[in-house]
């Protein structure tokens, strides 16, 4: 049987030229799930008011131990990402469920300097990038805030790990092909010598150039310094007006100009007080700072870009929700993000706009009469805001 799909709706296919039956149906439970999230690790030198930011962006309630050192436990949570484009089409179908984008956030302890036996977290090592909270307030303890040198801390840290990395692979490859040399460890042993001293000179990894093929071949040590990573600075509550100036103020500039690296901003513990309102007396709390939303949300905004995402919506009575994919995503591969068997039975998939869905206040019917509705092959590259209801066959 052939049939297409749209997650959770009943609303039927105006397609009436396909060769045998073809229905939306809902999702069996037999179906394989292939959607794995990403996941952002949180990192910062201690007293950087990360696990505030965590419990911000997670909505988690983990004691901040600020006057301890070092914390030895790991936090996970998950992250929803803001997006007004759901909130409307939620209001348009009025949906049983609405899903929001997300991402797991890991919570790596406080990083002293010179300590970095905690990067060897298997948890934190996996993450797809790294949001590093810097220091931009007054301490009692710590004196007055250095974002830069902070900064270039961390990053040394990041790269004293990965070259300390390096240098075990490397005697255990030194030693394993004066046993049996092989062309595969070979050619291992001359990348991992080819990255050495670009560590040595203190040149994180992500800002080496590097094939397809070599990507792929050094991709199981998750360098820590070829993540992505966003470095947000954490101003005083006084400072907020400040915020959009924080590459001028402390001289970030070269920092946010490098390859895959971001630069944000953020005062968590403003953030806390206005976690802790809603409505109209939050808008008002946020208009007297000067800001037209929380910052967290640009924050997190800011993570779902540094993991390259997109998202596209699948829309129906039960259920409204955005699916993340990286940028560049075929057809195909959007729809096994959703469940793997539709990838692998994908026909094709039924596109629209938000925006012309939008125009038509979520009628199906007036978006087939404008010629909206665009029918496209695995092949089709999805962009963002993108509704899609893909077509699949799993008979075999």
């Amino acid at each position: 049987m052939a049939a297409g799909f749209a997650p959770h709706s009943t609303e039927t296919s105006s397609e009436s030229a396909a060769p045998v039956a073809s229905i939306l149906l809902r999702v069996p439970g037999s179906l394989t799930r292939h959607n794995h999230p990403m996941k952002i690790g949180l990192i910062g030198l201690p007293r950087s008011g990360k696990t505030t930011l965590f419990n911000l962006l997670t909505g988690a309630s983990v004691p901040t131990a600020r006057y301890e050192a070092t914390r030895p436990e790991l936090h996970t949570g998950v992250a929803r990402v803001p997006d007004p484009r759901v909130d409307r089409l939620s209001a348009l179908f009025t949906p049983k469920k609405t899903t929001h984008a997300s991402f797991e956030v890991v919570d790596l302890a406080g990083l002293a300097r010179g300590e970095r036996a905690s990067l060897e977290t298997k948890e934190f090592r996996s993450a797809d990038a790294l949001l590093h909270v810097v220091r931009a307030f007054e301490d009692p303890t710590l004196g007055a805030a250095d974002p830069r040198r902070d900064v270039a801390d961390l990053e040394t840290e990041l790269i004293l790990a990965d070259l300390e990395v390096i240098e075990r692979r490397l005697e255990r490859l030194e030693a394993s092909i004066r046993k049996r040399r092989t062309d595969a460890e070979v050619a291992e042993q001359a990348l991992l010598r080819n990255l050495r001293p670009q560590l040595e000179a203190e040149h994180p990894l992500r800002a080496v150039e590097l094939t397809a093929d070599e990507t792929k071949a050094i991709r199981g040590f998750t360098f820590l310094s070829q993540k992505p990573i966003l470095h947000c600075v954490n101003l005083d509550e006084k400072a907020v007006a400040d915020g959009p100036r924080v590459l001028e103020r402390f001289g970030l500039d070269g920092v946010a100009g490098r390859p895959r690296t971001c630069v944000g901003w953020v005062s968590a513990v403003i953030e806390m007080e206005v976690a802790q309102l809603a409505g109209e007396e939050q808008q008002a709390f946020l208009a007297d700072l000067g800001l037209a939303e929380p910052a967290i949300h640009r924050v997190l905004s800011d993570c779902y870009a540094l993991l390259g995402l997109v998202s596209f919506f699948t829309v129906g009575e039960d259920e409204v929700r955005a699916w993340p994919i990286p940028g560049g995503t075929r057809a195909q591969d959007a729809a096994g993000v959703v469940h793997s068997d539709i990838a692998r039975g994908f026909i094709r998939a039924e596109v629209t706009g938000y925006d012309e869905l939008v125009a038509v206040k979520g009628s199906w019917a007036d978006i087939r009469a404008r010629g909206q509705l665009r029918l496209e092959g695995k092949d089709y590259v999805v962009q963002d805001g993108e509704i899609c209801h893909f077509r699949f066959n799993v008979a075999k």
